[in-house]
């Protein structure tokens, strides 16, 4: 499908139940494949990226199986480092897997070859190379200093149990270097240059390598204490609902009044981006959470507020937050947001050139983006969505404001959410049929 043409839109209730968290997936895979021990792992996120890191696995000689078809995979521990020492590893354009990959890679006494798509090749990986060869990892760029694709070779031995790294452009190479460091047999001590970014999804690893048996010590976010263990199965591990997928669903359910339930993410969730809802209430909007599930619902004849918000604790969701800055009354700004320029697209070009589409007058700077409504939507826009998900994703709540919106290259959603659309239709309230 090159396009998808999506109706007006006058309201959105009902209930969805979450995909799971691709974040969370991806971290539970690899530390999977590197325990002891066989695992269970329930609600995997079945999309483009998780079969990515799926694939790579098998590569490396991990062995697993889908349990039937359901979400369900057991994955056989390696209890260390990969057993195959040399292969080749086509990651398309999955961030979390290139990341962590190049970490477990380097650090597992093999030679390896790691690429992806061409968007891929113009994400930095610089700072992390640059960490871990400091741990004696022997990594050479095949094209661009500082960018995929990577030759790898055997890490030299005995060398520094340091390394320090830049936290001001991707929290994933932070995470990277936490997953692999129990390779190395010795205790690690990991340094952060600088503020760092996106801390939730630090969080999420740390949390995640406690239910596998290692605990990280901390000096606050500027360093982080690895020890000299092998991580250990817990048996069964559950992932959790997609939270920032969640936030079109709410987001949704303020638009349309609501109200709207997502299922698998709540109050007792280790993602960041359940503080979306935080922002929403900020709005304007009625925020109601339990343990397992978040609802969201606006008053009729209630209008969203305009909100100034530092979103480093929310970056992927915050551009959910940029499409709900249309409906707003006055000015939004959402600060903190440099790490957007290096996704799957430069995600503030890419917000600002569709929002004008729309009718938005939008500034953007290095590391944040201002929104100001248009007094109308501009009816049948054309919306590009530059091989992202999440553009594809924010910009289906357009319909929300009563007017019709092309989403072009719609699949692009395979990557995280491959059954978003028929979620959303399944909410959606088309405005003849409104009451």
């Amino acid at each position: 499908m090159e396009f998808l043409d999506l109706p007006a839109l006058s309201g959105a209730r009902g209930k969805i139940r979450l995909p799971g968290s691709k974040s969370i997936s991806n971290r539970m895979l690899l530390l999977a494949a590197l325990a002891e021990g066989e695992t269970r792992v329930k609600g995997l996120l079945d999309s483009d990226d998780t079969q990515v890191m799926l694939e790579s696995l098998t590569r490396l000689g991990v062995k697993w199986q889908r349990i039937d078809a359901s979400d369900d995979y057991n994955v056989q521990g390696i209890g260390g480092a990969f057993p195959v020492k040399q292969a080749e590893l086509f990651l398309g354009n999955a961030g979390t897997a290139f990341r962590s990959l190049t970490a477990a890679t380097a650090l597992a006494g093999g030679d390896y070859r790691l690429s992806g798509v061409e968007r891929m090749h113009e994400r930095p990986i610089g700072d992390l190379v640059n960490a871990l060869r400091q741990l004696g990892a022997q990594i050479t760029y095949l094209q661009q200093d500082g960018f995929p694709p990577l030759s790898i070779a055997p890490a030299r031995p005995g060398a520094e149990a340091v390394a320090s790294v830049k936290g001001n452009v991707s929290s994933q190479y932070l995470t990277g270097l936490l997953l692999s460091a129990p390779l190395l047999g010795r205790e690690v001590t990991l340094r952060v240059e600088g503020e760092l970014i996106s801390k939730p999804y630090v969080e999420i690893t740390l949390n995640l390598m406690h239910r596998f048996g290692v605990e990280v010590r901390r000096d606050g976010w500027q360093s982080f204490t690895v020890p000299a263990a092998v991580y250990r199965s817990p048996g069964e591990i559950t992932v959790e609902g997609d939270a920032s997928s969640a936030s079109y669903f709410l987001a949704a359910g303020a638009l349309g009044h609501g109200p709207v339930r997502v299922e698998g993410v709540g109050r007792n969730s280790i993602q960041g981006d359940v503080r979306f809802a935080e922002a929403l209430a900020r709005m304007g909007a009625e925020i109601g959470f339990g343990p397992n599930w978040i609802e969201c619902r606006l008053g009729c004849g209630s209008k969203l507020q305009a909100i100034d918000l530092d979103c480093n604790h929310i970056p992927d969701a915050a551009m959910t937050l940029a499409v709900l800055a249309l409906f707003a009354d006055g000015d939004t700004t959402l600060r903190n947001i440099a790490s957007w320029r290096v996704k799957e697209t430069d995600r503030i070009a890419a917000m600002a050139t569709e929002l004008r589409k729309v009718g938005a007058t939008v500034e953007e700077g290095a590391d944040f983006i201002r929104v100001t409504p248009p007094a109308r939507l501009i009816s049948g826009a054309v919306i590009d969505t530059y091989d992202d998900h999440r553009m594809a994703m924010c910009f289906s709540l357009i319909s929300l404001g009563g007017v019709p919106v092309r989403i072009n290259d719609p699949q692009c959603v395979a990557k995280t959410f491959p059954g978003y659309f028929e979620a959303f239709s399944s909410i959606a309230q088309p405005a003849a049929n409104f009451s």
